[in-house]
């Protein structure tokens, strides 16, 4: 869990972080988590990039839908519909099968292969700023 302060924090730390480059784009950012969705709402919105939330896999699915998203955040455990089973879903998805995915997770990668190899990139919780921004700037 996050705190207030640290998301304050965050948004300060980061405020250096303007746009530039591939930020400016639309992260779908899919967390059941509500703190730490937050967390990387205001990370991310901080060095530039638009953010559309959803709580859950399902919720995410609506959204990617009806909304115009150039990269998707996922967290791999979540209720509902988890991130691999969100994950098939965009690549099974022809209007959406070019999206970058971003999986996170604070398990170890126990997956099997087949099952991380949907995502683009894989990221253990709790994700860095700098290493979860330099990702998102390296698949988009």
């Amino acid at each position: 869990m996050f705190t207030s302060e640290e998301i304050v924090q965050a948004d300060s730390s980061n405020a250096a972080s303007q746009p530039h480059g591939s930020r400016g784009a639309t992260v779908l950012l899919v967390e059941d988590d509500r703190a730490l969705r937050r967390y990387l709402e205001v990370l991310l919105e901080r060095a530039g990039y638009k953010v559309i939330s959803a709580a859950d896999g399902l919720e995410a699915m609506r959204v990617a839908l009806t909304s115009a998203i150039d990269i998707v955040i996922t967290d791999a455990m979540m209720p509902n519909l988890n991130g691999y089973e969100l994950c098939r879903f965009f690549r099974n998805s022809p209007q959406l099968c070019h999206l970058p995915i971003v999986l996170l997770s604070a398990l170890e990668r126990k997956e099997p292969k087949r099952e991380i190899e949907q995502a683009d990139a894989f990221l253990s919780k709790p994700v860095s700023a700098e290493d979860l921004i330099t990702c998102l700037e390296k698949l988009l």
